[in-house]
């Protein structure tokens, strides 16, 4: 049974449990503990989402906060021991496909343009709206809890960088009750895919979807990596293993699986 999902009834409909707290440091953190504490609480696709998250986690141990109602901060639990090992690493940009996918949803028609930046952050019209984050839960290496955060409400004057954007920046107004039931359909619709590939990313389709919702693929970019180095080149495609492959000097290839990525204009 959905848990506290009042107000969100097409996401409970995807959900198996849908929590929502009025605010949190981190709902990473919050379900991470959870799942820890009562596993079998916390089924595939079980969801916590709050507007008020007071000390979110990026990549490279990050933290930003955001003013109370201004941003959506949810994070799925996703089981994933169907999945072999070595093709884990899509499992990221799956979810940063799927939540590509439910905000073209919302923005169908209105001449805005979301887009994936390799790994999983979400683009619209080439500004940040959304970061995520995946983390395995720690003694429980099947299972993955996925963090979102999406600048919903935020105001022009409140984005925290001018890299980023948000609906109500873009005169947008996000529902976003269907934007997460569409965001954990895709996810389930990806992930369901991967398994009945045996992780086989081309077959199951997932290389193909990501691929063409990624405008990485194909710029020139400057990457940094967790090393504190900085490769520069030309994004030429993702290889089996979700790894972005750059181009440099038009010969030399390298292999990306972590890194900060910046499409240079």
């Amino acid at each position: 049974m959905p848990i506290a999902s009042e107000g969100y009834p097409l996401a409970a409909a995807a959900s198996p449990r849908v929590q929502i707290v009025e605010t949190t440091d981190s709902t990473n953190a919050d379900v991470i503990r959870h799942v820890v504490d009562a596993p079998d609480e916390w089924p595939h696709l079980s969801l916590l989402l709050t507007t008020d998250q007071r000390a979110g986690r990026g990549r490279l141990d990050r933290t930003w906060t955001t003013p109370p109602g201004t941003a959506l901060a949810l994070s799925v639990v996703v089981r994933i021991g169907a999945i072999p090992p070595a093709s884990r690493g899509w499992i990221p940009l799956v979810a940063g496909a799927a939540m590509t996918r439910a905000v073209a949803g919302q923005v169908r028609g209105s001449g805005h343009t979301p887009r994936l930046k390799w790994p999983n952050d979400v683009l619209l019209d080439g500004y940040k709206l959304c970061g995520i984050l995946a983390e395995v839960v720690p003694g429980h290496p099947d299972t993955v809890v996925i963090g979102s955060g999406i600048n919903t409400r935020m105001p022009k004057a409140d984005l925290p960088v001018e890299t980023a954007t948000s609906f109500e920046a873009l005169g947008l107004v996000a529902d976003e009750d269907a934007l997460i039931a569409d965001y954990l359909t895709a996810l389930a619709e990806q992930l369901d895919a991967l398994v009945g590939a045996r992780g086989n990313a081309a077959t199951a389709g997932v290389l193909a979807e990501v691929e063409a919702l990624c405008s990485t693929i194909g710029s020139d970019v400057a990457v940094s990596l967790p090393d504190g180095e900085v490769l520069r080149g030309r994004a030429e495609r993702i290889d089996d293993e979700g790894r972005l492959i750059v181009v440099q000097n038009s010969e030399f290839e390298s292999a990306v699986s972590a890194g900060d990525v910046v499409h240079v204009r």
